[in-house]
């Protein structure tokens, strides 16, 4: 089902990353369902910043404070995005246009650097058009790896601001 292969499968914590951070967040974003990915973020540590598409920080906001406002607008997007007519397998299509194969780990720390480039053929002859970036922070508990926050909706590559 998934286009994706594991770039980490001799390292257990980027593996955990990757697999938390690809296919189920795919999964879960293809279904609509806050469910396969809500017990992967530590709720009161968590804050997501919006790139709003620019390189350039002074232009970067706290568009996400708590966890309940970035689960609103991520199935806000998920809701959308089931809305649209592909031409083709939406959750592959995503897999392909996306890539995590950089992943910073220090100590209980660590930096997931998730790319998305790509097009998913829309049934009108169109494409849905993919291309941003995004940092997840993520931190160690109790042995599992979990969200803090991000960095998103960044040019990709950056230096293009869309």
């Amino acid at each position: 089902m998934t286009s994706s292969q594991n770039p980490f499968p001799n390292d257990p914590d980027r593996s955990a990353i990757w697999t938390m951070l690809v296919p189920r967040d795919i999964a879960a974003y293809v279904a609509a369902d806050w469910s396969m990915v809500e017990s992967d973020f530590v709720a009161g540590d968590f804050m997501g910043i919006n790139g709003n598409k620019t390189d350039n920080p002074d232009g970067w906001t706290i568009s996400f404070p708590t966890l309940e406002d970035y689960r609103d607008e991520w199935l806000r997007q998920a809701h959308e995005g089931q809305a649209q007519s592909y031409a083709e397998d939406v959750e592959a299509g995503i897999h392909r246009a996306t890539s995590l194969t950089e992943i910073e780990i220090t100590g209980d720390r660590a930096i997931a650097h998730k790319t998305f480039n790509g097009e998913i053929k829309l049934s009108n002859g169109g494409a849905d058009r993919l291309n941003w970036q995004t940092l997840y922070f993520c931190r160690k508990v109790e042995g599992t790896w979990k969200l803090t926050g991000f960095v998103g909706y960044l040019p990709y590559p950056m230096g293009k601001t869309a």
